[in-house]
Formats: structure tokens, sequence, C-alpha cells
């Protein structure tokens, strides 16, 4: 006991409490940011239509988010560093407000666009910060609690929030779905500056280690199997709202309903994988890719039947999410040493992997129609089950699933 009792005067408030309030300020704001990045998929056609686009021409709103989560991230990580993490933490909060602010508010696409792009750079950087605060608002033995906390945000921002941000959409247009998530954001970022301590930094691993953490090629392919799989995801999530209303033939009401269902498949799969990727992680993310390319596959015969549709699609949201905590847990491990920038950068590979997904999905659309877009989701998760083999087969396949932090390869 007592080699942490001069930490305990200080910690036994906050431990007293199940979570502190700070933490669920915290939380709020990964909500607001899942929020953000996955409304715009329920309100596709309404966007569309109101700016006077075509379908493939919104999904790069979804592209142009993804993309400037990729690049803001490690750039701001690079450059913020330094800075204390309260006040990071609500300048972050600042710009998201401020982007969703300005997407109320955008009379044409490209502003539409440009909002979208200035929200992005807080989102990595906001979620790396905000999970290294919360590991360190609770007792050491919560740790791993305290950060599933915070992104249980982004969990239930896609079951509570997308479908309820779609439907304030459908009723009062796609602007005021903008204006909620503003809303939110206010909220968190009084939380913030009210209720989360200043927390004095431990000396952060220098830049130099981070970077070199970062380009292990390990490190790379599993980031590059990340992206792949977020790939696949998007390229169908993208458009799953034209697909349920012009190919399956549902309406606009019962678009809400799916996209629930879907949050509830998501919820299914992260828990799942977050189990048995501490089972066996390697063997069930490659199980899990091929799964995943099969469920995909269905869809193309399911989705002109509305009840197999339906049932293919949580489905579908089991498979594609149970493969997260796995690839996050292998980045982690590949680069214990300076794992900020890598766990950072991860949202930037994971993101790349996102624009590129509904990229795609808005090329084959333009070019094979709507029903094209199983095809190339299932092919993405295909060569994802190529990269996680291919990790696999590289680290000398069982050693790598039960590697102790401290026998990764030296880089």
């Amino acid at each position: 006991m007592s080699h942490h009792s001069s930490k305990s005067l200080r910690t036994t408030k906050p431990a007293k409490e199940r979570f502190p309030l700070s933490l669920l300020c915290l939380t709020l704001g990964a909500f607001a940011i899942g929020m953000t990045e996955f409304i715009i998929m329920g309100l596709l056609p309404n966007v569309a239509s109101d700016l006077g686009v075509t379908i493939p021409q919104a999904g790069q709103l979804i592209t142009s988010y993804a993309l400037g989560v990729a690049i803001g991230a490690p750039i701001l990580t690079v450059f913020t560093h330094k800075l204390p993490q309260k006040k990071l933490l609500v300048i972050l909060m600042g710009i998201f407000i401020l982007g969703n602010a300005v997407s109320v508010i955008a009379p044409t696409y490209l502003l539409l666009i440009i909002a979208r792009v200035l929200t992005a750079f807080a989102h990595g950087t906001f979620l790396g910060v905000g999970t290294i605060i919360a590991a360190r608002l609770v007792h050491p033995d919560k740790r791993a609690g305290a950060v599933s906390v915070v992104l249980a945000g982004l969990t239930v921002a896609n079951i509570i929030g997308v479908p309820f941000g779609t439907f304030i959409g459908q009723q009062l247009g796609w602007r005021a779905s903008f204006g909620a998530i503003t809303v939110l954001g206010i909220i968190s970022l009084f939380g913030i500056i009210r209720f989360i301590p200043v927390i004095v930094q431990q000396e952060t691993a220098n830049l130099r280690e981070q970077v070199r953490g970062l380009l292990n090629p390990q490190v790379l392919l599993i980031l590059l199997t990340g992206a792949l799989g977020c790939g696949s995801l998007f390229a169908l999530f993208t458009y799953i709202t034209p697909m349920l209303q012009g190919i399956t033939g549902f309406r606009e009401q019962s678009v809400t309903w799916i996209l629930v269902l879907f949050g509830a498949g998501v919820t299914l799969g992260n828990i799942a994988g977050g189990k048995l990727a501490d089972w066996k992680l390697m063997p069930s993310l490659m199980v899990n890719f091929a799964v995943l390319a099969v469920v995909i596959s269905t869809l193309t015969v399911t989705m002109s039947h509305p009840v197999l549709a339906v049932s293919n699609i949580f489905l579908w949201g089991i498979a594609a999410f149970g493969i997260m905590p796995g690839i996050q847990l292998r980045i982690m491990n590949l680069a214990h040493k300076a794992p900020l920038l890598a766990t950072t950068s991860s949202h930037s590979a994971l993101n790349l992997g996102n624009a590129a997904g509904a990229y795609l999905g808005g090329v084959a659309i333009s070019s094979f129609g709507l029903t094209s877009i199983p095809s190339l989701s299932a092919a993405l998760a295909v060569l994802a089950l190529a990269g996680a083999w291919l990790s696999y087969a590289l680290t000398g396949g069982r050693r790598s699933a039960t590697a102790a932090p401290g026998d990764a390869p030296a880089a």
C-alpha cells in the first residue's frame, strides 16, 4: 500500500465516485464527434437535393471530413504536444463548435466541405488526448475502463445520436442536425472548463521516438490493414440510405430504424471484438475479415428483399465493428514505446480508409450504379484479410499474438 500512499491524498475524492463527472464531459465530447462524423450518412439524399448536387458528390462531404481527420490528427499532435492538455482540449472543442456552427449556415456545397474539414481537424487529437486524460483521472487499475467510457461516446453516437440526428434532419431540415451537435459541443466545452483538472504532464516521449514508433514497417502494415477495413465499411455505409430507399424501397422514416438496428450490431461487434482480441488477437482478426467479406457479399442478393436486407445489415454491423478493438490493440502492441503519435495516427490511417471508401463508392455509383457497392466493399474486406494474414506471418505467428509489450521487435 505504501508505494502509492503519496498519491492517495489526491485521488481519494474522485475514486469514491464511480466515474468522475469530468469523464462524462469527455464522453459527451466524443459523442458529439461521433455524431458529426456519421450523421451525413442518414441525410445524404436530403443534403444532395438541398444543395443541388448528386449523391456521389454529397458523398464527398464524408470523404473530406475523413481526410480532415487524417491530415489534422498528426499535424495537430506534433504542433501541440507541448501544450497543457486541458488547454488543448478547450481549443479543440472550440474548433469543433465553430466548424459545426458554420455547417448550420453554410450556403454552398464548397463552404459546407470547408466547414466539415475544419470540424474534422479537432477529431483525432481530441480523442487521442481525451483518452490519455481519461486514463489519468482514475485509479491505475481502472484505466482501461475509463478509456472505454470515453470511446463509448463514439459507439453510443452510432446507436442513439445518428438515428436521432437523422430524425431531426428529416423533420426540420439537415441543418438542424448540425445545430443540435453544436449545442452538444458547447455543453461539453463548459464541462471540460469546469470539471477537468489541470494535469501536470510527465515528460512525453520526444518527437523522434514518436515518429520511429510510427514508421516501424509492422505498424505501417497494420495501419494499412485497418485502412482497408475502414474503406470496406465506408464504401457501403456512406451510401446505405440511398441504397435502402432506391433498391430495397424503404421510405425515409424506416431508414432511421434500420440505422438504430445497425448501431446495435455495431455495439455487439465492438464488445465481441474486444473479447476475441484479448483471447487470440491476430487469428480472430483474420477470421473476422473473412466473415465480413462473406456477409457483405450476400448483400448483393438480399438488398432487394426488405426483411433479408435488414437482417443482413444488422449482421454486417456486428462483423464490421468487431475488427476495431483488435486493430487498435495491435497498433499499441507494436508501437509501445511512443504510442501517442501512433495511436493518433491510427485515427488518421483509419480515416484515410474512410475517405477512400466513400470516394471509391461514389466512383462505383457513377460508373456502375448503386448495386455495385456491396461487391466493392467485399473486395476491400478481402484485401484487408490479406494484410492481416501478412502481418501475422511476418511476426512469426503465435509469438506476436501473445507478445508482451516488452518483446516487440526493436525499431
